[in-house]
């Protein structure tokens, strides 16, 4: 297949350098979903901030331009885990919940009032049971989600599970409404040509080298604003966030006869309740874009483009996309990046005297980083609102250990939830290893 290819890769406006010090009332280093959502909702809300935003790459270079496309109401921790937050309740959790769920209808909204073509469709997402482990945890999710919500997650049995999509060994499934389908890299770059049309000056090529209260410093110039926002997720330096790899492939355009077998005419987003992550969808043009986890932790959070190409993981995913629609289609792309995951899965979002940030969405970033864009400018223009109150507001994850003891156990981690799946198909029965892993994990 020769080097990585990005599905959702693109033509892209050419941005200048930042050509040397200057002065702006909101700087954002970053220009992925979260700086360009911070930036779209302070310039609406005031046309006369003096914005800029500061990327190393170029917009969207990052996981906001290489994901699945997957713009949900999945939140990476648990309803229950968020209600334990430091003065965090039921209610504020229920709360976060319902927001993440306004959130993917407000990313269309904005996505069709700006002219943004991102192939936007509300499809839900299907995520199957294949094995009885799997369905008693997808009969217990759904138990638990009816505990803590209004109640719009279901189960379905094999035939309802077949009107939407037609896999293998399907025992039965989840549905949600809460999810739409997208071509992020489409998304992030109209984004930031809707920002620029907004009166926000953007600078690629221009990597931050350190960043305080009040000034973000670069090579080629300092940029001082009452304001600097962190928002570099996966790229985040030090022990805040660790940058775990997840891959993608791609299929050719699959004929009319094979989508007849496999379905997925509303394009609803899916996966399967297995430990290692996967995700897919039905592309706007007829591909199936299929991702997941499986990719090591590089030593000392390493980035790399090297580590966007491994072979072995490419392979595993093709191999589970051939074995659960039982296909054989031909794979045109490939390619991965890191995300950003915090020590306790817990997304968060801030403002700290002169420094705010967000991330932290352990691949649930796409309607996130709207949710967080919204709450920035709510908290930036001091505005006291149901956004600001929300309980991931302030919060901060604990760092990550040192080295060595980061990528021993990041990478024992990943073993650990593949030794549980593999454990399930040989027992029948849920994992033990799993159980012990899901307070590490967001559960």
């Amino acid at each position: 297949m020769g080097r990585p290819l990005n599905l959702w890769a693109g033509a892209s406006v050419e941005r200048p350098q930042l050509p040397g010090d200057r002065d702006a009332d909101v700087v954002i280093v970053g220009a992925g979903f979260t700086g360009l959502w911070t930036a779209y909702y302070l310039a609406r809300a005031d046309p006369g901030l003096r914005i800029v935003v500061l990327e190393a790459e170029t917009a969207g270079f990052g996981a906001s331009g290489r994901n699945g496309g997957w713009c949900s109401a999945l939140f990476p921790v648990s309803s229950q885990r968020l209600a334990a937050l430091p003065g965090s309740s039921r209610a504020a959790a229920i709360e976060q919940h319902r927001a993440m769920q306004a959130s993917v209808n407000e990313v269309g909204l904005v996505s069709a009032a700006e002219g943004i073509d991102c192939d936007y469709h509300k499809g839900g997402t299907v995520v199957l049971a294949r094995t009885r482990a799997q369905l008693a945890r997808a009969r217990a999710e759904v138990a638990e989600a009816h505990e803590w919500g209004p109640g719009d997650l279901q189960f379905l049995g094999p035939d309802e599970v077949a009107a939407k999509v037609r896999a293998t060994k399907v025992l039965g499934a989840t549905f949600t409404p809460h999810c739409a389908a997208i071509h992020p890299g489409k998304l992030v770059r109209g984004l930031a040509s809707t920002v620029e049309r907004l009166g926000v000056t953007v600078y690629e090529h221009t990597p931050v080298t350190s960043l305080a209260p009040g000034l973000a410093r670069t090579p080629y110039g300092t940029v001082r604003g009452e304001v600097v926002v962190r928002a570099t997720e996966g790229f985040t330096a030090g022990r805040v966030l660790a940058p775990v790899y997840s891959l993608m492939v791609a299929t050719e355009p699959l004929s009319a006869a094979v989508w007849d077998r496999i379905g997925l005419a509303d394009r609803p987003t899916f996966s399967d309740h297995r430990h290692v992550i996967i995700y897919g969808q039905r592309t706007a043009d007829g591909r199936l874009a299929f991702g997941g986890r499986g990719a090591p932790y590089h030593f000392r959070s390493r980035i790399k483009p090297a580590y966007d190409d491994v072979p072995r993981v490419f392979g595993k995913l093709q191999a589970t996309l051939r074995e659960l629609f039982d296909i054989s289609p031909v794979f045109t792309h490939a390619w991965g990046g890191p995300l950003g995951v915090p020590r306790d899965w817990t997304a968060s979002v801030g403002l700290d005297g002169g420094l705010a940030w967000a991330g932290g969405y352990v691949g649930d970033g796409v309607s996130t980083t709207n949710l967080a864009g919204r709450t920035l400018r709510d908290l930036i223009l001091r505005r006291d609102t149901a956004l600001t109150r929300l309980p991931w507001v302030g919060h901060r994850s604990r760092q990550w250990e040192p080295e060595p003891l980061r990528w021993l156990g990041i990478n024992a981690g990943l073993r650990a939830m593949t030794a549980a799946d593999l454990e399930e198909r040989v027992t029948r029965r849920e994992s033990r290893i799993a159980r012990l892993m899901a307070p590490l994990v967001g559960g």
